[in-house]
């Protein structure tokens, strides 16, 4: 699979990444061997960039993916949600002795919303120190929000940025008010001509635009500022379907097959706001014991009127 460095970087990445997070507890929740076998698949296929995160709780599954491997070129992303410097710094720890790498590639700033980089200036400090340290070798954040994007192009210690973006805008942000693809795409384009690697989360809108794969995955692969895609996967037919797309041998009807997906409320991101609850037709989405929203899927229509009216990305289909 072709790579490209990121950025300023000296990382050399697949054009393609891994996202580990569906086959972890908040998803799929897979034996950590199943989950393995299908890293090492995307790894034997080229695929050498890997996405994590320490609320992911899946550093089990690429610590046993790599044991006994001669993977020497993986690059691998973790980021933490941690706001002070201390928290953050423990962050990077973990994942080193967790991964078993003396060096973490790129650790991130996660999940950065508007006004939060001087609120979280303690663990981007500890992130600059880190990278001092030789601890982590690029450090950047990862947001759904444009305006922490444009923010991020003109952050001079920022190595990468870790966007959401997709054709129909689903989960993007900028302050308080839902944004446009184009929106983040320009904003994206300033990170990228400043000289930051940039690679995309969410092509398929937390699996809700999937039925639109090819369109998807277009939009994104296509766009000349950003480096790489990072894709979710939760089957080794997932990544077969992606190297088949990148390859050029799928056929131009193809879709994968949907039917068994289900709409779900990821319950460690949803805040219980009510916007998708109101927004189902069915009256699918219900209050659970935790006052965070839950599908009925007897109910469940599958309409997606509930994804793109939540505010943090919480409604997704696996």
């Amino acid at each position: 699979m072709k790579k490209i460095n990121l950025g300023k970087t000296s990382l050399s990445v697949s054009i393609c990444g891994f996202g580990v997070l569906p086959m972890g507890p908040a998803q799929l929740a897979l034996p950590v061997p199943e989950g393995a076998a299908i890293i090492r698949h995307a790894l034997d296929h080229g695929i050498n960039f890997l996405d994590t995160a320490q609320y992911y709780r899946t550093y089990p599954y690429i610590l046993e993916a790599l044991a006994g491997g001669s993977y020497g070129d993986v690059v691998i992303c973790s980021k933490s949600l941690a706001s002070d410097y201390d928290g953050m710094m423990d962050a990077v720890l973990e994942a080193r002795e967790s991964l078993d790498r003396d060096v973490i590639d790129i650790f991130l700033m996660h999940e950065v919303r508007s006004g939060q980089l001087a609120e979280r200036a303690g663990a981007w400090q500890a992130l600059i120190d880190a990278r001092k340290q030789g601890l982590v070798r690029a450090i950047g954040l990862s947001t759904h929000h444009v305006d922490v994007v444009r923010d991020a192009a003109e952050m001079e210690d920022l190595d990468v940025v870790f966007p959401l973006i997709n054709y129909a805008g689903l989960g993007i942000r900028c302050g308080d008010r839902f944004a446009t693809a184009s929106e983040m795409m320009d904003a994206i384009r300033l990170c990228h001509d400043a000289g930051k690697g940039v690679f995309s989360m969410k092509a398929f809108g937390g699996g809700t635009l999937t039925t639109h794969y090819q369109e998807a995955l277009d939009y994104v692969f296509d766009a000349d500022c950003i480096d790489a895609v990072m894709i979710g996967f939760g089957k080794i037919s997932d990544v077969d379907d992606i190297l088949s797309y990148l390859d050029g041998t799928m056929a131009a009807d193809y879709q994968p097959d949907v039917s068994a997906k289900k709409v779900h409320v990821n319950q460690e991101d949803c805040e219980g706001c009510g916007a998708c609850k109101n927004a189902c037709p069915a009256g699918a989405i219900y209050w659970n014991e935790n006052g965070l929203a839950s599908v009925d899927h007897d109910k469940c229509l599958t309409c997606g009127y509930c994804s793109p009216v939540c505010p943090v990305r919480a409604v997704i289909m696996y």
